[in-house]
């Protein structure tokens, strides 16, 4: 990793005498940390152990971070991470109230999704509600063309669940569409992979880099899901000067936070349809003179994404509680006598 990718953003934290370095890879708490044209393998320092307070504190794939060298030059000890500029995290799979970390400090996001039975727009909806929570810019790379029956009405799916949203239909193995969607990787500039296991974030990878470092496996038969092969967060750099980072297949996908700004702009078409509504607060159900029920009559927008909507905002609204109440005093505030509707 060449020293000119180190923006000012991040030298101008530095102390004089510190040396920085960026996470490239980790796995089990062992961490790769690319700095001054080599990379080393660590871990983070006793202090910082110490003083770390909640999980995202610790280092990410993509953080720059203050490290210094030991065993002759061959190891690095983590001292502390570098404030980011972009955060891409999720909300930890299970009942904990707490945050994971996908990638940090990347301006891009490739939402990818195979054209197969695993398509879901749904889902597309959600991705891009959780880039645009990161403050990263989202791409939705359909994959697996060639296995399409009907790839222009999938397109065209994709199209209304994520208006404004750059959409790239691609076959990893062949090439075809790569060229197009090459015009997102600018110099510079790091992307992040992410998308249900078997959608081909490893093949695309591997096409990209132009050489294998990605395991691939083949769906299953039976039902079209994919297999885990990806199990760790890796960030590789690409020809173009671009840097790219592969993640884990998801299973679930729990947002972490945000605010109606992002689910605003998730559903552009919906917030724009509501600026002409015959009331300003237009709860969009019952109310005379609504513009976006006037869309779902006239076929213009789907039922399902108007629930959407108003499912992402109620989820927001339960994280923003959590968050400032606790679990407990949320539940009573959703769901007890006294509600808050």
């Amino acid at each position: 990793m060449k020293r000119n990718d180190f923006i000012p953003f991040f030298k101008d934290q530095l102390e004089t005498g510190e040396q920085a370095g960026r996470i490239t890879r980790l796995t089990h708490g062992l961490y790769t940390i690319a700095g001054d044209e080599r990379e080393r393998n660590g871990e983070v320092s006793g202090r910082f152990h110490h003083v770390v307070e909640v999980d995202r504190d610790y280092p990410a794939v993509g953080d720059w971070v203050v490290f210094e060298p030991y065993d002759n030059g061959e190891r690095a000890k983590i001292h502390r991470v570098l404030t980011r500029k972009a955060v891409l995290s999720r909300k930890k799979a299970g009942g904990s109230h707490s945050e994971q970390i996908i990638a940090a400090n990347v301006d891009a996001v490739f939402i990818v999704t195979a054209l197969t039975q695993e398509f879901n727009p749904r889902r597309i909806e959600r991705y891009v509600q959780q880039v645009y929570e990161s403050g990263a810019r989202p791409v939705v790379v359909c994959t697996k063309k060639d296995l399409c029956e009907n790839p222009a009405e999938k397109v065209t799916a994709v199209e209304a669940v994520a208006p404004g949203v750059p959409m790239y239909a691609v076959d990893s193995l062949s090439g075809h569409g790569i060229t197009e969607l090459k015009e997102e990787l600018k110099q510079g500039e790091t992307i992040s992979l992410v998308g249900s296991s078997g959608v081909g974030k490893s093949t695309l990878i591997n096409y990209l880099l132009g050489k294998d470092v990605q395991e691939t496996q083949n769906v299953r038969q039976d039902d079209d899901r994919g297999r885990h092969t990806t199990t760790h967060r890796e960030l590789f750099e690409l020809s173009t000067g671009t840097f790219i980072i592969d993640t884990p297949g998801m299973r679930e996908l729990q947002l972490w936070g945000g605010d109606e700004g992002d689910v605003d702009q998730t559903f552009s078409d919906i917030d724009r349809l509501s600026e002409t509504c015959k009331f300003r607060d237009c709860k969009h159900e019952t109310e005379p003179g609504c513009a976006v029920q006037l869309a779902i009559q006239k076929g213009e927008m789907e039922a399902d994404r108007l629930k959407s909507y108003n499912k992402l905002k109620r989820e927001l609204k339960r994280l923003e509680l959590k968050d400032r109440y606790g679990t407990h005093r949320t539940n009573r505030m959703l769901h007890g006598p006294n509600a808050i509707k």
